[in-house]
């Protein structure tokens, strides 16, 4: 039996999976924002819950909103920013008294997909997240490749493509302004592909402030919808031509509308040096379980 924890901006989910993969038991609470303190404490709250449920103590993996530098002892790049910094692997070792193993969530939501989810077939993993942030992972033969800063994935915090000089676009962006990151960079993928930048982008096109989510339902109307895959498919295209993955699986929030893989393996071939478009472009197979089910896996049976 393993135990997976699933550390979010908004909850945190913990699961219990046996030998096999199958999830057995799983909790949701709300993440305690803006505070380091409050989220130990709410983490070592849920493993003991899961520990009562288990009856026993069983190792944990755990998937971070960032990366754990092992030669500081400390988190970085996490845009649940009240964690940069803070020792929170070994925080956890201490107050749980166990094995603990840690990676970046987005590479818990790829390790998941590339076991047993959508591209459980595939040698060559490439997951994406579309939600709060924009984060990616990159799975080879089932192992999980950080790189030694621990940035391997981090496509979100790459300038968007082309941003005012796409030939594509028909000219939809030309009047919007830079975006500043959280990470003190302009222009950072994920200021325009995450759920806050759809709608910021379909609010400085129509003057509608509408939630991210409504694209699923088509809400956003064709000229967002059109920039939104056009922005997105410039910055997967830079992942097939560095990487050249079999499958790219997508999770998060904006990703639930099932018209983006209709449209986008077309769209993302017109930005890549081969216009084949033979990359798999695929919602995930567990959708939001996956970062806990991934960070499972971190451990051996």
């Amino acid at each position: 039996m393993r135990i997976g924890i699933d550390l979010g901006g908004t909850k945190i989910e913990g699961i219990l999976m046996d030998r096999e993969g199958n999830v057995t038991q799983v909790i949701r609470r709300a993440a305690p924002r803006d505070h380091y303190e409050k989220t130990l404490q709410a983490i070592e709250a849920l493993v003991r819950e899961l520990d009562l449920l288990a009856g026993d103590k069983h190792p944990i993996g755990i998937g971070t909103p960032g990366t754990w530098v092992s030669g500081r002892s400390a988190m970085k790049n996490c845009n649940s920013t009240w964690l940069n910094g803070r020792p929170l692997l070994d925080d956890l070792i201490r107050l749980l008294n166990r094995p603990i193993r840690i990676a970046n969530d987005a590479d818990c939501f790829a390790l998941s997909e590339a076991v047993a989810g959508a591209g459980r077939l595939c040698p060559c993993v490439f997951g994406i997240i579309l939600g709060t942030g924009v984060g990616g992972g990159w799975v080879l033969n089932g192992r999980i490749l950080a790189g030694p800063n621990g940035l391997s994935g981090e496509w979100g915090h790459t300038p968007l493509p082309y941003f005012r000089s796409d030939g594509h676009s028909n000219g939809a962006e030309a009047d919007l302004p830079d975006r500043e990151c959280y990470c003190g960079r302009v222009n950072c993928v994920e200021t325009f592909l995450s759920g806050s930048g759809l709608s910021l982008t379909h609010r400085l096109l129509s003057g509608e402030n509408r939630e991210a989510d409504k694209v699923a339902d088509s809400e956003f109307g064709e000229r967002t919808y059109n920039l939104y895959t056009s922005m997105l498919a410039r910055a997967l295209a830079q992942i097939v031509n560095i990487v050249d993955p079999d499958i790219i699986v997508c999770g998060g929030g904006v990703s639930n509308s099932k018209h983006l893989y209709r449209d986008l393996p077309g769209k993302v071939a017109k930005y890549t040096f081969s216009s084949e478009g033979a990359t798999q472009i695929v919602p995930a197979e567990h959708g939001d379980a996956s970062g806990a089910r991934g960070a499972a896996w971190l451990n051996p049976a």
